[in-house]
């Protein structure tokens, strides 16, 4: 279906009306165990100038994610299932990352455009931790900066994206991608990525303590937490 959309443009106060073309949701057939975990909707046909319209119009706050691939965009909706799963992820990294005596710049959903290439994202999580020295304390920008070393995104439902080939053209080096059940490490390779089984950032921790983390999270957080801390400490 057509829908006409009117944006408002921060810097020029003036009103445009743009037409989309809107893919209506899908029905998918799910695992029973496995809860949706977002809600998405698809626009196509739009310049870089409407993805950026469409930015600007809807604002900083808000929990809605754009993604955007030459001509295409998609925003999600994120619902309980994916937000969990991304922040205990995100806690996951946290404490991997402090154990292991590294340090990080966390860059949340921070939008990534990158203009040359039309294609901008705001991934569920982003770090900077093999270049973390290179943008501490400092407003990142992506014109002058290394893109961050590893990108989360969840995606418990289907999604109109090619986000391999999204964030290997972006030149993320790590690329992590749940699905609700299994975690897939992506690494960038002459250009594509890889599927691997070892994060070569966190080689000591394996894939399995991170189900068995995300699934003590469901019971309770903090004892979660301090046990994953306990074992890698016994580990190391």
């Amino acid at each position: 279906m057509i829908v006409s959309i009117k944006v408002r443009y921060a810097e020029s106060h003036s009103i445009q009306s743009l037409q989309m073309v809107v893919t209506a949701p899908q029905k998918e057939v799910r695992s029973p165990t496995l809860p949706y975990g977002e809600q998405r909707v698809v626009f196509h046909h739009l310049s870089w100038d409407d993805y950026l319209a469409m930015l600007a119009a809807i604002g900083d706050n808000r929990s809605a994610r754009l993604i955007y691939d030459k001509g295409k965009l998609e925003i999600t909706m994120p619902l309980q299932a994916h937000e969990f799963a991304g922040e205990m992820i995100a806690r996951f990294v946290w404490i991997v990352i402090e154990e292991l005596g590294l340090d990080m710049t966390s860059m949340g959903s921070t939008t990534l455009n990158y203009p040359q290439l039309e294609k901008g994202a705001e991934p569920d999580k982003g770090f900077y931790i093999q270049n973390h020295n290179l943008v501490a304390g400092k407003t990142v920008d992506l014109a002058e900066d290394p893109p961050p070393d590893l990108v989360v995104e969840i995606d418990i439902t289907h999604t109109d994206i090619d986000k391999p080939a999204l964030y290997a053209a972006m030149g993320i080096k790590e690329f992590w991608r749940f699905d609700g059940e299994r975690l897939r490490i992506y690494l960038l390779v002459d250009g594509a990525y890889k599927e691997d089984t070892i994060s070569p950032t966190f080689p000591q921790i394996s894939t399995e303590q991170l189900y068995q983390f995300l699934l003590a999270c469901k019971e309770s957080e903090m004892k979660a937490s301090r046990n994953l801390r306990k074992q890698i400490r016994e580990m190391l």
